[in-house]
């Protein structure tokens, strides 16, 4: 139960859901989530191995860091959305 009266509550104006967010669909995203699944894949795996696999499971925290990093580098060299590298200059 909430405490706040009804008429204390504010009404968000509408959305504007006509508007192109991006939403990330873009060669540096999907590079740095495929790259952060497959460390996320190797850490798994070392998981079930167990403690022989201590390792292996570092390796895909490092994998996945690098994906992290790999976004915005990507992002910065053009790939991202709206970025120049995407963008048809008539070639």
């Amino acid at each position: 139960m909430s405490n706040k009266s009804a008429a204390s509550v504010t009404v968000q104006e509408p959305i504007d859901h006509s508007i192109e967010l991006g939403h990330g669909n873009s060669p540096a995203a999907w590079t740095s989530v495929a790259v952060m699944l497959v460390g996320s894949l190797i850490g798994c795996i070392a998981f079930v191995i167990g403690e022989s696999a201590t390792i292996m499971f570092w390796i895909g925290v490092g994998v996945i860091a690098v994906g992290v990093i790999l976004g915005p580098v990507l992002k910065a060299a053009g790939y991202g959305v709206g970025g120049s590298k995407l963008k048809n200059n008539g070639h």
